[in-house]
């Protein structure tokens, strides 16, 4: 089953948002953008913790991992949004930096979640 990458990214970030609404928590943004600095999403969970999880999909492990293709430009591009949304909020509660990791199989996704996963 080929998937165009941005249409696998796209399930990706639903999936990962399905994921993260099961576990309990509020899905405040997808596709954040500040400048050239992107969070594919923005989670909430109780008035406590904002959560701003990079999501990689992958059509298969061939490549490696997907959790390992966050670069450190990435990474730092991250930082920058979030710490403006966070500013735009005015969010005075702890943040925490995820990664998910879905992998396509022939049902559906294989998905892992890596918290505290940089900074």
């Amino acid at each position: 089953m080929a998937h165009a990458p941005h249409e696998l990214g796209q399930a990706g970030e639903a999936a990962a948002a399905t994921f993260f609404l099961a576990l309990g928590y509020e899905v405040l943004a997808r596709g954040y953008r500040h400048g050239r600095a992107e969070v594919d999403l923005v989670l909430r969970r109780s008035t406590e913790l904002l959560v701003f999880v990079e999501v990689k999909t992958r059509s298969s492990e061939h490549f490696g991992p997907p959790e390992t293709f966050v670069s450190a430009r990435k990474k730092e591009l991250f930082r920058v949004a979030a710490t403006h949304l966070q500013e735009e909020m005015d969010w005075r509660g702890d943040i925490r930096f995820d990664i998910v990791a879905l992998t396509l199989l022939s049902q559906g996704f294989r998905i892992e979640h890596f918290e505290d996963a940089f900074y």
